[in-house]
């Protein structure tokens, strides 16, 4: 053990680092001392300001936007005998001057403050007469004017840090994609080239991430329902908590009013309740009192609840960013959780909404272009944790596919259906030249209706039953269809304008697929019908791989060495990884690193964490083989 483990030990009772915190805290220490963290929600950041201002003369300065946060990691700290305080505008004025004087007199090892506090001349000339050994700036991704959750109290900190100079230099933030990491270094002043860049940690296989599109307010209730009696069971006995975002204040309230007339222990939490109220839920739902909490995006930062087994979106957040910050409260003690997305064509509307209440034209275009990120991870054909691991740019810890999200279940079943190039054009082009026929007289549910040739009187009242593409699409339900339209959208082929009902318009690349001047390369919606559905579930309960009988004795000995490494980590054994993965291997035997990558669900971070171990198990069994031959 090392002098740095030892000294966690001592100091927080931990027996080793994670990887990339002790990369992270080596930067720091040792090397230039400027250091831009990415890492995921309740994975340990602050570790990394915390650790090394134990070990450093002088004063770790916190800016962090999150009050509550601050009290508990400076309750946390003194409970360790590390002396720390916070300065807030929730303090009276007398308790700031005293604790800045204990500032001064050196009382303090770590100092936090709120972006606000260093508009003040006072505390700011105060700072400046301090030994700042570190600087530590919280959810950086704050600076970024394109990212998801812009403050402008963060554009002073790349002045305060001009004036205090501190040595060393640390920005976390749990997501941020590659322009807002580049964002970041430059309003902090960080160079690129010495300034040291760890993003690790993103993968989460534990939890189980799965989309549905759903029109319906009815029909989102339900699934939310059906999801929370199975991810949570009876409200009598539940076996932990769940968040539910929704996009209004008021759906939250009906939300909640739902499931507690359910039996569960819920409540609503937005920016509008009474502050005092707030902190009530707040604190309530942190210590198991509350079940589930139905929310705004206003909820959720800084909530350290390790049983969180569901984190469930009923309407679409703004980004990919957004959403993987909300559902990685889940599953934080590393047991399987679940995270569900809900979307529908209202939600389009909404979003366009409130990008036009609250943006300038460049960042609303901007915010669009995120929102439309999200839909494509809706829309996905691959594994949806590999997908958002490659959105932010993690590609050593993709996964090869995690086996259990949705569509890695739908990859790994035989009834997807095969689209020709030729039919998919044509369905595109078909759906293309519907929007351009209705002329922004009808909404995409109206689309959709008009396509699949509906006998609807709204039709038939704004004249779009008698257009050359009334029921071009009959074939297909109107689900189905809303869906296209969907990714029609998101292909950027078309564009909604922001009324209460999407109402949709070709852009210029819509135009040039539904002419044929550009090729209309899109994954259509899985379609089913009634009739096959019933095969596809047989089929889906279906063993999901065939073994050869004598690759049989090898696939055992590799489940039992999964589930050595299973209990090792403390996870369950679906995380190591599948039975599918310990078939493939089982049947052709890989002897190297490289061979074995190519086995499916065996991406860089399983092969890095697992891969030595299982080329060592098939050695073993071929050896034990060639002895009895």
């Amino acid at each position: 053990m090392d002098r740095r483990t030892k000294a966690l030990k001592a100091w927080f009772g931990l027996d080793s680092f994670r990887p990339w915190q002790r990369e992270a805290i080596d930067a720091l220490l040792d090397g230039d001392g400027r250091v831009l963290l990415v890492a995921p929600t309740g994975g340990g950041k602050s570790l990394c300001y915390q650790f090394p201002a134990t070990q450093l003369e002088g004063i770790t300065l916190v800016v962090s936007p999150l009050i509550a946060l601050m009290e508990d990691q400076v309750c946390s700290l003194s409970s360790r005998g590390i002396d720390a305080t916070y300065l807030a505008s929730t303090l009276s004025s007398e308790v700031q001057k005293e604790r800045l004087r204990e500032v001064r007199n050196g009382t303090y090892k770590l100092v936090y403050l709120s972006p606000e506090r260093l508009a003040n001349s006072f505390t700011l000339d105060t700072l400046c007469t301090l030994p700042v050994s570190l600087m530590a700036i919280d959810e950086a991704h704050c600076i970024a004017q394109w990212g998801h959750d812009f403050r402008p109290d963060y554009l002073r900190i790349g002045t305060v840090l001009e004036q205090l100079a501190p040595k060393r230099v640390l920005a976390c933030t749990a997501t941020a994609t590659p322009l807002v990491r580049e964002e970041i270094l430059k309003r902090l002043s960080l160079p690129g080239a010495t300034t040291t860049t760890v993003l690790r940690g993103f993968a989460r296989p534990n939890l189980h991430l799965s989309a549905r599109e759903l029109e319906s307010k009815k029909e989102r209730h339900h699934e939310m329902q059906r999801a929370i009696a199975d991810f949570l069971g009876s409200p009598k006995a539940p076996k932990g908590g769940a968040i539910v975002y929704a996009g209004t204040r008021k759906l939250t309230e009906e939300l909640a009013s739902v499931l507690s007339a359910s039996g569960y222990k819920s409540a609503a939490y937005h920016a509008g309740l009474d502050p005092t109220l707030r902190s009530r839920v707040n604190q309530e739902f942190k210590s198991g009192i509350l079940d589930i909490v139905c929310a705004t995006s206003a909820f959720g930062m800084g909530i350290d609840r390790s049983d969180i087994r569901a984190v469930i979106h009923v309407t679409a957040p703004g980004s990919i960013e957004e959403y993987y910050q909300e559902v990685g409260r889940a599953g934080r003690d590393g047991q399987p959780a679940h995270g569900l997305l809900i979307t529908g064509s209202s939600d389009l509307g909404l979003r366009k909404r409130l990008i036009e209440l609250g943006s300038d034209a460049r960042r609303g275009e901007q915010q669009w272009g995120l929102f439309l990120d999200l839909l494509r991870y809706v829309e996905a054909g691959s594994c949806r944790h590999d997908f958002i691991l490659r959105y932010f740019e993690d590609e050593q810890e993709t996964l090869g596919g995690c086996g259990h999200c949705d569509i890695c279940e739908r990859l790994e079943r035989s009834d997807l259906e095969e689209h020709s190039v030729e039919e998919v054009s044509r369905i595109a082009r078909q759906a293309l030249s519907a929007v351009a026929r209705a002329r922004g007289r009808a909404g995409l549910r109206a689309v959709a209706d008009m396509l699949h040739g509906s006998s609807s009187k709204r039709l038939q009242e704004r004249g779009l039953r008698d257009l050359s593409t009334y029921g071009l699409l009959a074939e297909y339900p109107v689900e189905w269809i809303s869906r296209l339209l969907r990714r029609l959208v998101t292909a950027g082929w078309i564009d909604v304008r922001g009324d209460q009902f999407p109402v949709p318009f070709l852009s210029r690349k819509g135009i040039a697929v539904m002419k044929g001047e550009q090729p209309a390369k899109l994954v259509l919606p899985e379609h089913r019908s009634k009739r096959s559905s019933t095969t596809n579930n047989a089929k889906s309960s279906a063993p999901k791989f065939t073994l050869p009988p004598n690759a049989e004795p090898t696939f055992e000995r590799l489940r039992q060495l999964r589930l050595e490494l299973a209990k090792e980590k403390g996870v369950p054994p679906y995380i190591v990884c599948h039975d599918r993965t310990l078939a493939e291997m089982a049947t052709v035997l890989p002897k190297t690193l490289a061979e074995l990558a190519t086995v499916k669900g065996m991406g860089p971070s399983r092969l890095e964490e697992f891969g030595d171990r299982f080329l060592g198990t098939l050695r073993a069994v071929q050896v034990e083989q060639n002895m009895q031959a």
